[in-house]
């Protein structure tokens, strides 16, 4: 099973959250992000994958301001839960996330989620990391 999508920019972890005294809240923003892109999914019948995924994204900021991918990436998976995408994070295997150049005035999010065969043959490239 594969599912393809695009979506709007997310709000960056920065105004994902916000502190309330003690406690952590989602933002306004992540909240409304939320909803909108579950109602995306649940608009196209987007089937829950309940099995290990591989999860591509490329993301295509608004602008040329100096971006950090992981800063984009809590809100995404956190929405992908939420939205009923999968069933929890846990599921993701291989994340691969790409920045590409900008995309006025609003940016995207391009997704393409795969079921995880574990095929170890592709990853055959990849080596590990040692200290010198």
């Amino acid at each position: 099973m594969t599912a393809e999508f695009e979506l709007p920019w997310p709000p960056s972890v920065n105004h994902y959250y916000r502190h309330v005294g003690h406690r952590v809240l989602i933002s306004r923003d992540g909240r409304r992000y939320r909803e909108n892109v579950a109602g995306k999914l649940a608009a196209e019948n987007m089937a829950m994958f309940t099995d290990p995924v591989a999860l591509h994204i490329e993301l295509y900021p608004p602008d040329n301001r100096r971006r950090d991918v992981d800063n984009s990436l809590k809100c995404l998976l956190d929405t992908f839960t939420h939205g009923g995408l999968y069933a929890d994070d846990s599921l993701i295997h291989k994340l691969t996330v790409i920045k590409r150049e900008p995309m006025p005035p609003n940016g995207m999010a391009y997704i393409r989620i795969t079921e995880w065969n574990g095929d170890k043959t592709a990853d055959a490239s990849v080596t590990s990391c040692s200290s010198s």
